[in-house]
């Protein structure tokens, strides 16, 4: 069940990163990763660190609720 979450928003990023225009090295160097961390996040891989995922996400500016609480 987990790992569905994971799949969800490697979609999400995906979809949103072709939407802006960016390429996987792009959107990496703007969000302070590595070109293997987003093509592994865009992926669903379980192993993603969450930090990075999440400075990841709000580059893109998608929002993430948990339990009622933005992040």
């Amino acid at each position: 069940m987990q790992d569905n979450k994971i799949e969800k928003l490697g979609r999400m990023v995906k979809t949103a990163r072709k939407e802006q225009g960016l390429t996987q090295g792009q959107l990496a160097a703007v969000s302070g990763v590595g070109t293997r961390f987003i093509r592994e996040l865009e992926q669903g891989k379980t192993s993603c660190h969450i930090g990075k995922a999440l400075a990841v996400v709000a580059m893109l500016g998608l929002d993430i609720t948990i339990g009622g609480d933005a992040l």
